[in-house]
C-alpha cells in the first residue's frame, strides 16, 4: 500500500514535469504538435487510400506491411495529440482509463520496428531467394504475419498490465492523471526490465537488418542486368529501413537521456523532453513513411493517378 502511495506521488510529480510552470512554452508546444500533426495526418491517411484503392498494392506482401505501419502512425499521431490536448486544457483521467489508451499507444509504437523487420526479410527473400517468394510471402502467408506481429506487439504492454495488478490496489486506478506509459511503471525494477527488453529487442532486430543487408550485397554484385538493378534498390531499401530502426531507438533512449538530464536542470529536462517528444515521437514517424512511400517508383505513381484529376479541377477553374 505505501508503494502504491507512493507511485501516486511520483505520478503526480510526473505531471508537474510534463507540463511545466510556464503556460506559453506548453501552449507554444501545442500548437507544433498541431502544425505536425495534422497536415502529415492528411497525407498518410491519403496514402492509405491510395493503397485500398489499388489492387495491384493490395496484392504484393511488402505494400500490404507498409500500409501497417501507415494505420499505426495514423493512429499514433491521432492519440497522441489527443494526450498533448488534455494536458493543455488540463484534463485529469482516472488510471483505469488511461491504461487501455496508453497499451495501445505502446503497442502501436512497438509495431513499427517489428513491421521494419518484416519488411527486410520480405525484400531479402525478394531477391535472394525469388522462387521462394511467392510461397512464403503469399496473401494468406502475409495475414498470417501480420496477425502475429500485432499479437507480438501486444505481448509486452499485456505483461506489464498483469504487473500492474499484482502491485497495486484497486484505489491506484480511481486515481487521477495524465496519460503516458510511465502511469504503468509501478516499480524501479519494472523500468530497468523494460529498458533491458528495449536493449535486447534493438539488437536483435539489427542483426537481422544486417543480415538482409550483407546477403543482398553478396547478390548484387553476382547479379547482372535487371537483378543487379533490384539488388541495388533492395540495398537502398534496408539502408532506409536500418535509418528507420535508429530512429525507433532513439525514440526508446530519449527516457534514459531524459531522467540525466532532469538530475541537472528541470528546464532543461523540459526543453529536452519537448524536443525529443516532436522529433522522435512524431517527426520522425512523419519521416519514415513520406521517405518510403515517395521513394517507391510503384505507389508514388498510384498517388499521382489520385492527385493530378485534383490538380486539373482546379487549374480548370
Amino acid at each position: 500500500m505505501n508503494e502504491t502511495s507512493s507511485q501516486s506521488g511520483n505520478s503526480s510529480d510526473g505531471e508537474n514535469l510534463l507540463l511545466g510552470n510556464d503556460p506559453v512554452r506548453l501552449t507554444l508546444f501545442t500548437a507544433l504538435v498541431q502544425v505536425l500533426v495534422w497536415p502529415f495526418l492528411y497525407v498518410d491517411l491519403f496514402m492509405l487510400f491510395v493503397f485500398l484503392r489499388r489492387e495491384a498494392l493490395r496484392a504484393e506482401a511488402r505494400y500490404v506491411l507498409f500500409a501497417q505501419t501507415l494505420f499505426a502512425d495514423s493512429c499514433i499521431l491521432i492519440l497522441t495529440d489527443f494526450v498533448v490536448i488534455t494536458m493543455h486544457v488540463p484534463l485529469l483521467l482516472p488510471i483505469g482509463m488511461c491504461i487501455p489508451l496508453v497499451m495501445f499507444m505502446e503497442a502501436l509504437t512497438n509495431l513499427s520496428p517489428t513491421v521494419i523487420v518484416a519488411m527486410c526479410l520480405e525484400r531479402f527473400v525478394a531477391i535472394c531467394r525469388p522462387l521462394r517468394h511467392v510461397d512464403i510471402f503469399s496473401p494468406r502467408q502475409t495475414f498470417i504475419c501480420i496477425a502475429f506481429l500485432w499479437s507480438l506487439c501486444f505481448f509486452i504492454p499485456f505483461v506489464d498490465l498483469f504487473i500492474v495488478f499484482a502491485f497495486v490496489s484497486k484505489s491506484y486506478f480511481a486515481s487521477l492523471s495524465f496519460c503516458y506509459y510511465e502511469i504503468m511503471f509501478v516499480a524501479q525494477w519494472h523500468m530497468v526490465m523494460r529498458g533491458l527488453f528495449y536493449i535486447v529487442e534493438f539488437f536483435a532486430i539489427l542483426c537481422i537488418l544486417l543480415f538482409c543487408y550483407v546477403s543482398i550485397i553478396v547478390v548484387a554484385r553476382r547479379a547482372s542486368g535487371d537483378d543487379k538493378q533490384s539488388a541495388s534498390k533492395g540495398q537502398r531499401t534496408i539502408l532506409l529501413h536500418l535509418f528507420q530502426l535508429l530512429l525507433c531507438t532513439l525514440e526508446v533512449m530519449c527516457p534514459y537521456v531524459e531522467s540525466q538530464v532532469m538530475a541537472v536542470s528541470i528546464d532543461a529536462y523540459l526543453v529536452v523532453r519537448f524536443f525529443n517528444f516532436l522529433a522522435f515521437s512524431i517527426f520522425s514517424k512523419i519521416l519514415s513513411t513520406l521517405i518510403y512511400g515517395f521513394r517507391d517508383e510503384k505507389f508514388f505513381t498510384a498517388m499521382k493517378f489520385y492527385i493530378k484529376p485534383r490538380i486539373n479541377d482546379i487549374s480548370h477553374k
